[in-house]
């Protein structure tokens, strides 16, 4: 998959060790609006989506987060790829570790049926819920956060070029 871009914040030593955490993220786009996770909370949007297990492929995490997290369910046989975007930070839970994290975006389309949530701990505190949304509402929602979370920081930041990209291509 290409490469999009990259975010580094070189705010490590390099003698850290590293965790890696790959995750998958959809593009859905119906209407000419786009399906997004918005954190009623904290007031960002993001993209459907989160960690690839060790017996996943990135397909297969997909499906899976979609549906988690969103309640839709991704149709196989429209999966195509967009890129990938690398993120490089200090961990925050360990001073010595380096979080580095492969996003793998795809655009596919999803059956019209909505079922239920099924969120971890974190995305139940975050709020988060499924929006339908003009891409430019999305843009500008991301545009306003910040947070001194810096690890939501760099997250949204990240989502928000993705949005911008995506905005370009499409011409949503």
């Amino acid at each position: 998959m290409k490469e999009l871009f990259a975010i580094d914040l070189h705010d490590y030593t390099e003698n850290c060790k590293v965790f890696r955490r790959p995750s998958a993220r959809g593009i859905i786009i119906k209407n000419e609006k786009i399906a997004l996770v918005y954190s009623q909370k904290e007031k960002y949007y993001k993209f459907p989506g989160g960690g690839i297990k060790d017996s996943e492929d990135m397909k297969e995490a997909l499906i899976r987060e979609v549906k988690e997290e969103v309640g839709l369910i991704v149709i196989p046989g429209s999966i195509r790829e967009f890129g990938s975007v690398i993120r490089r930070q200090k961990g925050n839970y360990s001073p010595d570790t380096v979080f580095e994290q492969e996003n793998y975006y795809f655009f596919c389309k999803t059956s019209d049926e909505i079922t239920g949530q099924n969120l971890d701990d974190y995305e139940k505190e975050a709020e988060f819920t499924l929006r339908f949304v003009k891409i430019d509402e999305a843009i500008k929602t991301n545009q306003e956060y910040h947070s001194d979370d810096l690890f939501n920081e760099i997250m949204i930041k990240r989502e928000l070029k993705v949005l911008q990209m995506i905005k370009e291509a499409e011409q949503i």
